[in-house]
C-alpha cells in the first residue's frame, strides 16, 4: 500500500524561510528591523523589509504632495537599510529585499506576508497612545492568527 505524500508548503516546519518586517521610520520599527535581521541571519532566511505608504485622501484633497512625501520616506528607508547592511558586511550577511505598498499598514503587511509566503512577521510596538485602546497593527496581525508575530518594543 502506497501513500500519496504530496509536498505542500507547510509554515514553520524547517525554520523560517521568509521573515517580513514592517518599517515606517519610527524608532520601534527600526528596532524591529534590527531584531528581524538577527533572526534572518541566524535562520539563513530572507528578510523582507516592507514599508506601507499611507494613502491620505484628505491630504491629497487639500493639495498636499502626499505621494511624493511617502516616496521620499521609502527612498530614505532604503538608503538607511543599505547603509546598515554595508556597516556589517563581512561580519553579518543577511539576504534582504525591500518592498513597498500603498494603503493602510495592516492591509499592506497582510498582502506582503501572503505574497511572499512569510513564515513570520515582525513589527515594532505602536508608539501612539490611542492604539492601546483601539488596537495597533501588531494586535490586528496577532488576532489574524496566520503567522507567528513578534512585537518588538
Amino acid at each position: 500500500m502506497t501513500e500519496d505524500h504530496s509536498h505542500q508548503f507547510e509554515r514553520g516546519t524547517d525554520g523560517p524561510k521568509v521573515i517580513v518586517v514592517g518599517v515606517d521610520g519610527s524608532d520601534s520599527s527600526l528596532r524591529a528591523a534590527a531584531y528581524a535581521g538577527g533572526l534572518a541571519r541566524r535562520q539563513r532566511a530572507l528578510l523582507a523589509v516592507v514599508y506601507v505608504q499611507p494613502v491620505m485622501a484628505a491630504g491629497a484633497a487639500l493639495g498636499a504632495p502626499v505621494a511624493e512625501t511617502t516616496d521620499e520616506i521609502a527612498e530614505g528607508l532604503i538608503v538607511e537599510i543599505r547603509a546598515a547592511t554595508e556597516r556589517v558586511k563581512g561580519i553579518f550577511d543577511v539576504r534582504w529585499e525591500f518592498h513597498t505598498f500603498r494603503g493602510d499598514p495592516y492591509s499592506g503587511l497582510v498582502k506582503a506576508a501572503d505574497d511572499l509566503t512569510a513564515d513570520a512577521v515582525v513589527v515594532g510596538a505602536s508608539e501612539q497612545a490611542g492604539h492601546r485602546i483601539v488596537g495597533s497593527v501588531a494586535v490586528r496581525l496577532v488576532k489574524a492568527g496566520r503567522w507567528p508575530v513578534t512585537v518588538v518594543p
